[in-house]
């Protein structure tokens, strides 16, 4: 079998407005809780319980998410303002 090489170089990533990506997203997944709570019988009477749990783990864990992209745009900014301020200075 020969090696797969790549013809050129993969592109740059691209950088979307996260924060409210995953914002979103959570609000998503606590809405679908709320809105399943009213038949919370039900879901347990047909073996579906686990489904409003999973709707709440997911809003939990977008919370985490929010918090975690938060701080990375926060950190990403602060690095590229230090570079922009050495860069300045070193002129």
């Amino acid at each position: 079998m020969t090696k797969w090489t790549p013809r050129h170089e993969a592109p740059e990533p691209l950088e979307g407005n996260v924060v409210a990506t995953i914002t979103g997203g959570t609000v998503i997944w606590f809405v679908l809780f709320l809105v399943q709570i009213p038949f919370y019988g039900w879901f347990r009477d047909h073996g579906h319980l686990w489904w409003v749990w999973t709707c709440l783990a997911g809003g939990g864990l977008g919370l985490i998410g929010v918090w975690y992209v938060r701080k990375r745009d926060a950190a990403i900014r602060r690095a590229a303002d230090r570079g922009e301020a050495a860069g300045s200075t070193a002129r």
